[in-house]
């Protein structure tokens, strides 16, 4: 086997017999974008036309498959009439018909007076059967008699043409050479990699789940994420840097200006990243934590470590109003000496020269901003630490490429919010360290969840000014920003003018059209609380901290995922005060919905709650993580196949420890992962 056998799957759709730039176009609009793309969409169902039948048993409304011998054609010359071809067996007649077929080919496919086999749907007209423009006509029978699979197919693709290229690659797989050991191929009955491709497409086979040829390309799609994912983090760790020197007095007398202790969960994960930022080799870590579990106050101290060993720390935040947030949480706990600055959109020309210059002479020891701050004309005289707020967009190869941006020295620290399943971590994060904050401060109550019908309205809205007069403020978040005929659901707009005469003057809204500028001056305006009540889309659900707002009402919200309502959530109960969480719905739930609400009406575990999210989903639907620009594997799923995950990271840890030679995983990771950053590693 040559090393380039690969090629053949990963090159481009116009290498098949049969398609053309307009085929190729249709195809890539499906997200089929190469050879090796075509083999993950799977049959859904199959047409079975092995069984041939005489004419005289067919079965109107079916599709069947008949040997016959045309005998006489019929080309009418007025138009709109069908062409016509007499055929017959032993036990009786048939005829073809055709719309829109032109004489020599009709004549091409049902030559007179020879056997030839057709299939298609069978009806019945003035007392004799009928096959209309049947697609399937050989006079070879075996090319016709078995079982075709059907697929979900793009406009302008017919069932039998895409039949004939996923044949055509069957025959053209490239043989690999085995790169899994004896061990891991005992646990699939030591099926080969190009046999599995097979079994996956034979008709049979559709749905087996379970079966060895499945869970083998299941977990070779595993393996090798979880593969690149432990080369980019050697290739980090081979990273030698200059090692940060810590007094650690300075991070004890932040503990002293706070007015809660830190939980066990948040010492743990800050003593883990303050012995990667004193250790030679570059940090690459995640920390996870629930909503409200204090994330940031981690950050900040470690980010208080790095500047007094002189080093300068960027923090980035995905909304300007959660940049300024930390920013004054800064300024509150860091000393007098320490130089802290924010770049937004809004400043001045003159004031961000001055920031950028001050950053280049290393007069700014750390700076808060969006993720503007990675811009090229921005430079840093020694920045030694990358913070990243709410990263989970981020995929392996941009995490890669922040990796690289602060030089050898920087290290990177990236932070999410959303708790997901261990197995999804693995898969996702597998390129990072990882510290876990699952536990939440003592001083934080939990969020009161209620479910309410719409019909209540009237009771949630005595609620909501009872709420206003004791000075707090509400969040109300809808589906849709506009009325859809599609969908039923409460549109953002019209609840906004609702409220807005129930409480004048004292509504704002928000929601995904809304400018950037705009978004910004309403959320300050929220924050100083110049509104009581801001009704807005789930663009709320992640980066935004309001200690007033303690209530959230979320309408339709059996239509939004668990985690999602566990994020929306998170948006209130950040200061003293007890705060509520309703969810309305409509009467007519599904037992499926019932139980989703009531997964949340039970648990504050934003862990527990997407592990349950995934249990729930089941096959194919990971928490919602497809509309989030995640990974999506293939076959893999996290919770049918949490054995194939096990064992795929057991098998790393062995590569690992015993820094095995990965170059004869080359053609696994060149197929499932065809990142950049594969380029760098084999």
């Amino acid at each position: 086997m040559t090393n380039n056998t690969y090629k053949y799957l990963l090159s481009d759709l116009k290498n098949l017999k049969g398609v053309g730039l307009k085929t190729s176009n249709l195809l890539k609009k499906k997200k089929i974008n190469n050879i090796f793309d075509l083999l993950w969409r799977l049959p859904k169902s199959y047409t079975d036309r092995s069984k041939s039948t005489e004419i005289i048993n067919l079965k109107i409304g079916d599709i069947q498959t008949v040997t016959l011998v045309p005998y006489k054609y019929n080309f009418p010359r007025i138009r709109n009439l069908p062409n016509r071809v007499y055929c017959k067996d032993k036990t009786g007649e048939l005829d073809c018909i055709f719309f829109n077929s032109y004489e020599g080919y009709i004549k091409k496919v049902l030559p007179l007076n020879k056997e030839v086999t057709i299939s298609g749907k069978v009806s019945y007209f003035k007392n004799k059967y009928q096959i209309t423009n049947p697609k399937y006509i050989s006079e070879d029978a075996s090319i016709i008699k078995d079982k075709h699979n059907k697929y979900s197919l793009t406009e302008g693709i017919s069932e039998k043409f895409y039949n004939k290229i996923i044949i055509q690659i069957l025959k053209n797989i490239p043989n690999f050479e085995e790169w899994h050991n004896q061990e891991v191929l005992k646990k699939f009955n030591g099926i080969s990699w190009n046999n599995s491709i097979i079994e996956l497409h034979k008709p049979e086979n559709i749905g087996k789940y379970r079966s060895n040829f499945y869970k083998r390309l299941a977990y070779d799609e595993i393996f090798a994420s979880f593969l690149v994912h432990s080369e980019i983090r050697k290739k980090i760790k081979k990273i030698k840097k200059q090692r940060k020197i810590f007094d650690f007095k300075v991070q004890n007398q932040i503990f002293s200006k706070l007015n809660f202790k830190l939980t066990n969960d948040q010492k743990k994960s800050l003593t883990e990243i303050n012995q990667d930022l004193i250790s030679n080799q570059k940090m690459f870590r995640l920390l996870q934590g629930d909503v409200g579990s204090g994330k940031t106050i981690v950050a900040l101290c470690a980010a208080l470590n790095v500047i007094k060993s002189g080093f300068q720390v960027a923090v980035m935040a995905p909304t300007e109003i959660l940049a300024k947030q930390h920013f004054h949480l800064a300024k509150k706990i860091f000393d007098k000496e320490t130089n802290i600055e924010i770049l937004s959109s809004k400043s001045e020309n003159k004031n961000k020269k001055d920031i950028i210059n001050k950053l280049a002479e290393k007069k700014i020891d750390i700076i808060f901003s969006t993720h503007a701050i990675f811009q090229k004309k921005i430079v840093f005289k020694k920045l030694g630490l990358i913070i990243i707020d709410e990263q989970h967009k981020f995929g392996v190869n941009q995490r890669k490429k922040l990796s690289d941006k602060g030089g050898d020295n920087c290290d990177v620290l990236l932070m999410s919010a959303t708790p997901i399943p261990r197995t999804l971590t693995m898969t996702i994060y597998g390129d990072m360290d990882l510290s876990i904050i699952r536990e939440k401060p003592k001083s934080r109550k939990d969020v009161k969840t209620y479910t309410k019908l719409e019909s209540k309205i009237d009771e949630i809205l005595k609620f909501v000014k009872k709420e206003i007069d004791n000075g707090n403020q509400i969040f109300w978040v809808c589906p849709l920003i506009d009325e859809s005929n599609k969908l039923d659901h409460v549109s953002a707009i019209k609840k906004f003018e609702f409220l807005n005469k129930k409480f004048p003057n004292q509504v704002a809204l928000l929601h995904g059209k809304t400018e950037v500028y705009e978004k910004e001056k309403i959320l300050n305006k929220f924050l100083n609380k110049e509104y009581n009540i801001l009704v807005s889309t789930t663009i709320i659900e992640v980066g935004i901290d309001f200690p007033n707002a303690n209530v959230i009402v979320i309408e339709n919200a059996n239509k939004f995922g668990l985690s999602q309502l566990h994020q929306l959530r998170g948006r209130v109960g950040r200061g003293l005060k007890q705060s509520t969480c309703i969810l309305m719905f409509k009467s007519s739930l599904t037992e499926n919905a019932k139980k989703r609400l009531n997964i949340l009406k039970r648990s504050t575990d934003g862990f527990k709650i997407s592990e349950d999210d995934l249990k729930l989903r089941g096959f194919g639907d990971i928490l919602g993580f497809k509309q989030s620009g995640i990974k999506i594997f293939r076959l893999a799923d996290p919770l049918q196949n949490n054995d194939l995950f096990e064992l795929a990271e057991k098998e790393i840890k062995k590569i690992e420890k015993n820094n095995e030679d990965i170059s004869k995983y080359k053609v696994l990771m060149k197929l499932y992962d065809k990142a950049d950053v594969i380029n760098d590693i084999v």
